[in-house]
C-alpha cells in the first residue's frame, strides 16, 4: 500500500500546454502515472504527449473521472487554479508554482478544506509511491519501493535522503514534499498520522529545516501518538537568528523557529535526530532493531 496516491490516481495536469507542464505530464506518464488529462484555457481538443487537453477542470474530470491534479500555471493564476480544481470535484491537489502570494495561499487552503479536499503544496516538489504513481518533478531514478515513508520541506533533501535510504536498501512506502512556504496544505501531523495508519509503512524519515513551529508539533505528535520509529533531521543548524534560508517559511526569529529548537524537542520526545542527512537509514535501522 502507499498513502494518497496508487494505481488508483487518475491525475489531470493543470497547465499541460505550458514549458513545465508539457515537460512534466510526459514525466509522469512515462513513469507509469494514470494521466487521463489536461487543462489549459482555450486549448481544449488539443493533445499533449497523447493526453487531451480541456478549457476547463469540471470539462476534464466529466470526461475522465480525474480524482487528483497538479498544478504548472504561473503564481498570479494558482490561487484561482486550485479553487477551480477543489470546485471540480478534485479530491487531491498538488500545486508545484512557487511565489504565491500568502494570502492567495490561505485562501485556497481554507476552501480546499472546505470542500473535503487535500492540498499538497504550494512550492513542492509533489509526492511519489515508488513502482505505483508520481505526481510531481521528483528524479525517480532514485526511488524504491519499499517500507519507509518520507516527510520532508525541503525537495532537495528528499532527494538526498531517498537517494541514501535506497542505497542502504531502504525503500520507500510513499515520500512527500510538503513545500518551503510559510502556509500549505497536509503538513507533518497529517502526514505522520496516515504513515502511522498504513500497514505497508514499517518507518518514518521526517526532513525539517528552521523557521516556524511545525516541528515542535510534530515532536509533540509523535510522542502521544506514533508508535512505529521516526528518525527527524533538520536542515540549517549554522543559521544565525534572522537568517532566511531559500524558503520563505524558513525563517528564525529570536524567540523560535531555530535548529536547537527543534532538536530539543525531537529528542524530548525520543525521536533520534540526524546529524548529517547520511545517518539516517542507520539510524532508522537500529530502532529497528536491524543495525
Amino acid at each position: 500500500m502507499s498513502i494518497l496516491i496508487n494505481k488508483d490516481t487518475r491525475l489531470i495536469v493543470q497547465g499541460i500546454t505550458g514549458r513545465d507542464g508539457s515537460f512534466h505530464a510526459a514525466k509522469m506518464k512515462e513513469y507509469g502515472t494514470n494521466v487521463v488529462g489536461g487543462t489549459s484555457p482555450g486549448k481544449g481538443g488539443q493533445e499533449v504527449d497523447g493526453i487531451p487537453v480541456f478549457n476547463t477542470v469540471r470539462e476534464a474530470v466529466e470526461a475522465t473521472k480525474a480524482n487528483t491534479s497538479i498544478i504548472f500555471v504561473p503564481a498570479p493564476f494558482a490561487k484561482d487554479a486550485m479553487l477551480e480544481a477543489a470546485d471540480a470535484g478534485i479530491k487531491l491537489i498538488i500545486c508545484i508554482t512557487e511565489g504565491i502570494p500568502v494570502v492567495d495561499a490561505v485562501i485556497a487552503q481554507r476552501y480546499i478544506q472546505v470542500k473535503g479536499a487535500h492540498l499538497i503544496g504550494p512550492n513542492c516538489p509533489g509526492l511519489i509511491s515508488p513502482e505505483l504513481s508520481m505526481v510531481g518533478i521528483m528524479p525517480s531514478n532514485i526511488f524504491k519501493k519499499g517500507h519507509t515513508g518520507v516527510i520532508s520541506r525541503s525537495g532537495t533533501l528528499t532527494y538526498e535522503v531517498v537517494d541514501n535510504l535506497t542505497k542502504a536498501g531502504m525503500g520507500q512506502s510513499t515520500a512527500i514534499g510538503v513545500g518551503g512556504d510559510p502556509v500549505v496544505g497536509l503538513y507533518f501531523e497529517d502526514l505522520l498520522q496516515m504513515f502511522q495508519d498504513d500497514p505497508d509503512t514499517d518507518s518514518i524519515a521526517l526532513i525539517g529545516e528552521i523557521g516556524g513551529d511545525a516541528e515542535e508539533h510534530a515532536a509533540a505528535y509523535i510522542k502521544k501518538h506514533i508508535t512505529k520509529p521516526v528518525v527527524a533531521f533538520i536542515d540549517g543548524r549554522t543559521a544565525p537568528p534572522g537568517k532566511q534560508m531559500g524558503h520563505a517559511g524558513a525563517i528564525i526569529s529570536s524567540s523560535s523557529g531555530s535548529a536547537a529548537d527543534k532538536i530539543a524537542a525531537f529528542e524530548a520526545a525520543g525521536v533520534p535526530v540526524a546529524m548529517e542527512s547520511c545517518e539516517i537509514p542507520g539510524l532508522l535501522k537500529k530502532l529497528m532493531g536491524k543495525a
